[in-house]
C-alpha cells in the first residue's frame, strides 16, 4: 500500500528496495497527524436519494476543493494539497457528475481539473521524475486522461493519455518475465499498477482502435491473473517480488481494478472468462472483506481512504456493463450506511460508513468514497 517515502529519492539498495515493495505500492507526500476523533456508533439506515447526492458533491467541493489550484485539499483545513494520484480519482468522480447530470457546468468542473492537473504537475510532462515519481500514480492519471477524452472528445486529454501510457509502457513492464513494475527500480510488480495498465490500455483501444494496445491489455492481464490473483476464491494479491509467493494483503482498490480489467475485457473480447473472474473477485470481497455487508474502513487517516471509491468505479462497471444486478443492493446498503452516518451539519461522509463521521478535521481521501458512489449508483428507491 501507499508509503510516505518519496522513492526516487530513497531507493538506493536492493534490500531496502525489496522491502519497500512488500509495504506495497505509492506514498502519500502529506500525512497528516494521526486521528484521535472517536465515531460514535448510530443505528436507522436510511435511503439516499438523486438529491443527496447532489447536495454530497456540492458538499465535498466546499470542503476539500480550491478553486484556485483547481484541484483538492487533503483536509478540511485545507493546508496542502492532496496526493498527486489521488486527484486523478477526484477527476474521475467529476466525470461520475457529469455522466450522471449531463451539467454544462460540469463539464466546466472537468476542464478545470485538467488544467489544475497540468499546472501543477508540469503540464503532464511525464519525462518529469521530481513529479512523477511512481510508474502507478502516472497510469491512474493515464486512465482518467483516456475517460476524459471518452467523455468529451477533447484531443488533448488522449495526446496526454497516450504520451503517459507509452511512458510507463517503456519503464515499468518486464518484456521477460511480463507484468507491470511499479516503481522505477523494478523492486516488484503490484497490482494497483498492473490492473490499471489494463483499464487504461482497454480505454486507449476503444478510442482509437489500434490493435496494440488490446494486446497488451491481454499480457498484461494474464500476467496478473496468473501471479496475483487467486483463481479459486478471487482474493488479489497486493505484490509479487521476483519469484518470491504473491504478497496477499486485501485492499478495495486491487479487487476493484481486477474486477474493472475483466469486465472491460469481456466488454471488448466476448470472452466470458474475464467476466468469470471479476464476478469471483466481487464475490471474494463481498464475502470475505465486509461485515455484514459493509465494506473495509481503509484509511487511518491516511490515502487509503479513497481506495473504496475506486472500488465503487469497478463495481459499479460489473453491474451495469457486465449485468450483474446481484451486487447493486449491496452497494446500496453500503451508500445509504456511510450517507446516514455523514457529518450531517457539514454533508460529509467517512471511511468507515457503520459509525458516525468525525465532526472535526477529516480528509478528502477518507470522504471521498460514499459520495462517488453516490453519483454512478442509482438510489434504493
Amino acid at each position: 500500500m501507499k508509503q510516505t517515502f518519496i522513492m526516487k529519492k530513497l531507493i538506493c539498495i536492493l534490500p531496502f528496495s525489496l522491502w519497500l515493495a512488500c509495504m506495497g505500492c505509492a506514498k502519500p507526500y502529506h500525512m497528516p497527524p494521526p486521528q484521535t476523533l472517536k465515531p460514535v456508533p448510530t443505528t436507522k439506515i436510511v435511503n439516499f436519494t438523486l438529491s443527496d447526492a447532489n447536495t454530497a458533491y456540492t458538499a465535498f467541493n466546499q470542503y476539500f476543493y480550491s478553486p484556485t489550484a483547481k484541484l483538492y485539499y487533503s483536509t478540511t483545513d485545507k493546508n496542502a494539497l492532496g496526493a498527486i494520484w489521488t486527484q486523478a480519482i477526484y477527476w474521475d468522480l467529476a466525470m461520475d457528475v457529469y455522466q450522471r447530470t449531463n451539467d454544462t457546468a460540469q463539464l466546466k468542473m472537468i476542464t478545470d481539473i485538467y488544467a489544475g492537473g497540468a499546472n501543477q504537475y508540469d503540464n503532464y510532462n511525464w519525462n518529469n521524475t521530481t513529479t512523477w515519481f511512481i510508474y502507478d500514480d502516472m497510469m491512474w492519471w493515464v486512465t482518467a486522461l483516456a475517460r476524459a477524452n471518452q467523455l468529451t472528445g477533447n484531443a488533448a486529454y488522449l495526446q496526454n493519455s497516450i504520451a503517459g501510457f507509452n511512458r510507463v509502457w517503456a519503464g515499468s513492464y518486464d518484456p521477460v518475465e511480463g507484468g507491470m513494475f511499479w516503481d522505477f527500480v523494478h523492486s516488484g510488480k503490484n497490482a494497483c499498477i498492473n490492473y490499471p495498465t489494463v483499464i487504461a490500455a482497454v480505454r486507449l483501444y476503444q478510442i482509437t482502435k489500434d490493435t496494440s494496445y488490446l494486446v497488451k491489455a491481454k499480457s498484461v492481464y494474464a500476467w496478473a491473473r496468473a501471479n496475483l490473483f487467486n483463481a479459486t476464491n478471487g482474493e488479489v494479491a497486493d505484490h509479487k517480488i521476483g519469484d518470491g509467493a504473491p504478497g496477499y494483503q486485501d485492499y478495495t482498490y486491487n479487487q476493484g481494478t481486477a474486477i474493472g480489467a475483466g469486465v472491460m475485457l469481456y466488454k471488448v473480447t466476448n470472452d466470458t472468462s474475464y467476466l468469470a473472474d471479476a464476478k469471483l473477485a466481487a464475490n471474494y470481497t463481498q464475502n470475505s472483506m465486509c461485515v455484514n455487508g459493509i465494506l473495509p474502513a481503509e484509511g487511518d487517516f491516511n490515502e487509503q481512504g479513497v481506495l473504496k471509491a475506486i472500488f465503487g468505479q469497478y463495481i459499479m462497471m460489473l453491474i451495469n456493463d457486465g449485468g450483474q444486478k446481484q451486487y447493486l443492493s449491496w452497494i446500496q446498503q453500503n451508500i445509504n450506511t456511510g450517507w446516514t452516518n455523514r457529518d450531517k451539519a457539514r454533508n460529509l461522509t467517512y471511511r468507515s460508513y457503520a459509525v458516525a463521521c468525525p465532526t472535526g478535521e477529516i480528509q478528502s481521501y477518507e470522504a471521498s468514497s460514499v459520495v462517488t458512489m453516490m453519483q454512478i449508483c442509482p438510489p434504493s428507491n
